[in-house]
């Protein structure tokens, strides 16, 4: 099934985890005259100037580590990303019963915390709502944006109370250094027939981030897309919010 009907169920199988390794490093001391430098003919005073110079090191390298962090971050590459976020859901959806059983005030908190920080989401509901978008006012913006993610989150929620054994491997993506927009293709397995899985992604100041998914051939923001066109043509734009607002009252209630 894909999102179709507003506020329809999906059952959109989740991703499974993958697996980081890291390794660390142990330094081994190979020049014991090293150890007691008085032997060596070193004075105090170079001594103390040795310590200092070492304490100095040390720092810079600190620094460096904590100033490189957010580039190396911003560095990660798009399959990568995805790959990540796959991971962390599936561990986080495994360790908590709540969410498996369909808790939505956990699942928003799981979306807040793995998920919203690298998708683009004012970019995915301009494009899901389309020309009218700039008719909107900030306020109905910001409104629309709070709906649809809530909509949004409420729709696949039952997908993540049904992670179990799902695989997922990921497709070499087809890319060039210089491109700022890329497509990340996936596929599920698990019960019943495969699922075809498609990010798209941008490159932003901060790193790439999701603005759109695709579901077995079918994107979300297009199929909201012509579904919100249809509900302004007819309320307004004030007319979609409320819409929007009434369906997760519903949902909401129903879960």
């Amino acid at each position: 099934m894909s999102p179709m009907a507003l506020g329809g169920e999906c059952s959109l199988e989740p991703l499974s985890a993958c697996t980081l390794q890291l390794s660390t490093c142990t330094p081994v001391q190979t020049d014991k005259r090293a150890a007691c430098p008085e032997q060596e003919g070193f004075r105090p005073g170079k001594v103390d100037t040795m310590k200092r110079r070492t304490w100095m090191a040390s720092l810079m390298l600190s620094a460096a580590t904590w100033l490189a962090a957010p580039v190396m971050a911003a560095e990660e590459a798009p399959d990568a990303l995805v790959k990540r976020i796959s991971g962390d859901v599936m561990a986080a959806v495994k360790a908590d019963p709540a969410i498996q059983a369909g808790d939505v005030n956990r699942i928003v908190l799981l979306v807040d915390s793995k998920i919203m920080p690298s998708v683009n989401f004012n970019r995915m509901t301009s494009s899901a709502v389309g020309r009218f978008w700039r008719q909107a006012t900030p306020e109905q913006q910001k409104q629309l944006q709070a709906e649809f993610k809530t909509l949004l989150v409420r729709t696949y929620a039952g997908a993540l109370g049904e992670v179990k054994d799902q695989t997922v491997s990921f497709r070499p993506m087809r890319s060039k250094p210089q491109d700022t927009e890329v497509v990340v293709r996936s596929e599920v397995r698990g019960r019943g027939e495969p699922i075809q899985l498609e990010y798209r992604l941008e490159k932003m100041d901060d790193g790439w981030k999701i603005y759109d998914l695709n579901v077995m051939g079918v994107w979300l923001v297009e199929t909201y897309r012509s579904q919100f066109a249809q509900e302004i043509g007819n309320k307004g734009i004030e007319g979609l919010i409320d819409t929007l607002a009434q369906r997760n009252k519903s949902s909401g209630k129903a879960s």
